[in-house]
């Protein structure tokens, strides 16, 4: 009769185990946006909020997602859960997708989880200050390119929310094929950042080191009353009293002379000046004397001082004066009175609190609040779950089909392209371990200049290894020659080089060109007003 008796309850513990694994298998809340937006998601009605949200497909795909379709505007749209998502009990993972069709140069493509709000907020009120829980995903402009994981907690002592940011988040692709964004929260206060279900960041809520500023707030403070004392020396030097300036130091000396050894050349043309009128220059036909001025003939190059080495009034050239010493100072000694930085006293903080686990708010809605200079940003298939099996799951049936069509294609579109291939990539690679010999050091700048712009126009690669070699041989032959300059080649009438090396010679000298143009700049007189009339 027992055996009897113990069956029933069996049965019962297998039902409710099998039970169990459906609740765990299905997700807490899950949007693929395969229907319309009406009614489900709403749309920000606040002034600021202009960006129009459009329900697309994914481009390439018959997926459908809600998408960011015009640049340069503000964005909000939120979604009301059936019911809270709880934070505080169990493993929780946030997960859905972003594509950047236009790529991200400057704008957010992130999520914000919105905890419950004030009595008689509507959806449509929804804007930059409703208070989330979390805020995750992309952001990138300027100096900022991070995969943001931001959570809002509350102080039990000061009753208020603050900002903990996460350290060190990872970066946001940079391509413009879908990726999956996933955080993990641990019952173990354990962080995991996942992109494309590759783990990038692992940080615990509790650690000061993981998160800015920490939840647990520090147990001491500065004294906001303390104040330095008057008397207190932070200089750790201080000019000597003792010292005296030397009588044979001369503070008003310049610091460059004339060089009385030098001697003006042999053939100067004193009487010539270096700029005559052009003689080939006339007076334009409509030029009116009354109107327009005297006319003047633009000046030229003095032709007779091409051949003389220099013309016009000879004076000597500057050297430095090695009787220069500058302004005198007092030599600096230790302080005698340093008493190092000072720095306030610490005491009790008011708001300490010890914490064992995060006190999460509820997740009552979610919220995409963004501005964004790029249109094209799709999200698709949002996901909240209590099991990391179910998250991966949804990535390999949703996400990882998308991201390997569009892989290909990508490699596909390179290749036809003509973009870096393996053997390019290699070659490039070996121009960058060429650019670190030593000897070539004084030309480093120069190759790795040519190298980039190799990188970036991958058709010139033959080109730009020519010109590589060029450098390295002009830096042997100057080596062998004991630095003289080898005789200049004639310049060719009739024969002209290939695109590619006539493009890579360009890359290459463009540096030099740069310098000469500079010098011409610096050199050429500048011309007199010829034609422009004046009113």
């Amino acid at each position: 009769m027992g055996g009897w008796q113990t069956a029933p309850r069996l049965l019962l513990i297998l039902i409710a185990s099998f039970v169990l694994q459906i609740w765990a298998s299905d997700p807490l809340f899950y949007e693929s946006f395969d229907e319309t937006l009406d009614g489900r998601w709403i749309v920000s009605e606040k002034e600021d909020y202009t960006g129009v949200w459009k329900h697309s497909k994914s481009e390439g795909h018959e997926d459908y997602g809600l998408l960011v379709s015009e640049k340069a505007r503000k964005y909000a749209i939120v979604k009301e859960l059936d019911e809270p998502v709880m934070l505080k009990d169990g493993t929780i993972v946030l997960q859905y997708e972003a594509r950047l069709q236009n790529g991200l140069e400057c704008g957010g493509a992130y999520l914000k989880y919105l905890r419950p709000q004030e009595a008689g907020w509507i959806p449509k009120e929804f804007d930059n200050e409703s208070p989330y829980t979390i805020m995750f995903g992309p952001d990138k402009c300027g100096s900022t390119n991070k995969v943001h994981f931001i959570l809002k907690h509350k102080n039990p002592k000061s009753g208020k929310f603050i900002e903990h940011h996460l350290k060190y988040p990872p970066s946001v692709p940079s391509d413009k094929l879908t990726h999956v964004y996933t955080a993990v929260l641990k019952p173990d206060n354990e962080l995991r950042i996942l992109i494309d279900g590759e783990e990038k960041k692992k940080a615990n809520f509790l650690s000061a080191d993981d998160f800015e500023p920490a939840l647990i707030p520090p147990k001491t403070i500065p004294d906001p009353d303390d104040k330095k004392p008057e008397d207190w020396d932070e200089r750790p030097k201080i000019p000597d009293p003792d010292a005296v300036k030397p009588d044979d130091w001369d503070e008003d000396a310049p610091p460059e002379i004339e060089d009385e050894d030098a001697v003006k050349p042999e053939g100067w043309l004193d009487d010539e000046p270096e700029e005559i009128d052009d003689p080939e220059a006339t007076k334009p036909e409509d030029w009116d004397d009354e109107e327009d001025g005297e006319w003047e003939a633009p000046k030229i190059d003095n032709p007779k001082c091409e051949a003389a080495p220099g013309c016009g009034e000879w004076k000597r050239p500057m050297k430095k004066n090695p009787a220069y010493k500058g302004k005198w100072h007092a030599p600096l000694i230790d302080n005698p009175n340093y008493k190092g930085i000072w720095k306030p006293q610490e005491i009790p903080n008011p708001d300490y609190f010890e914490l064992d686990k995060p006190d999460f708010e509820p997740i009552a809605s979610i919220g995409i609040e963004i501005w964004t200079m790029q249109e094209g940003i799709l999200f698709d298939n949002i996901l909240i779950a209590s099991d990391e099996e179910v998250a991966e799951s949804y990535r390999e049936k949703t996400w990882k089909p998308k991201y390997e069509v569009e892989k290909e294609k990508q490699k596909a579109e390179e290749a036809a392209a003509d973009g870096p291939s393996g053997f390019q990539k290699k070659v490039f690679d070996g121009l960058y371990k060429i650019a670190d010999i030593p000897f070539l050091g004084a030309y480093k700048i120069k190759i790795i200049d040519i190298i980039e712009k190799g990188e970036k126009q991958p058709n010139l690669t033959i080109g730009i290894l020519v010109s590589v070699m060029v450098v390295i041989a002009t830096v042997i032959m100057k080596i062998l020659l004991g630095g003289k300059k080898p005789a200049a080649p004639a310049k060719p009438t009739t024969e002209t080089k290939g695109d590619a090396a006539t493009e890579a010679d360009v890359a290459g000298s463009s540096a030099e060109k740069e310098e000469e143009n500079e010098k011409e700049d610096a050199s050429a007189p500048r011309p007199r007003r010829s034609t422009r009339r004046e009113t």
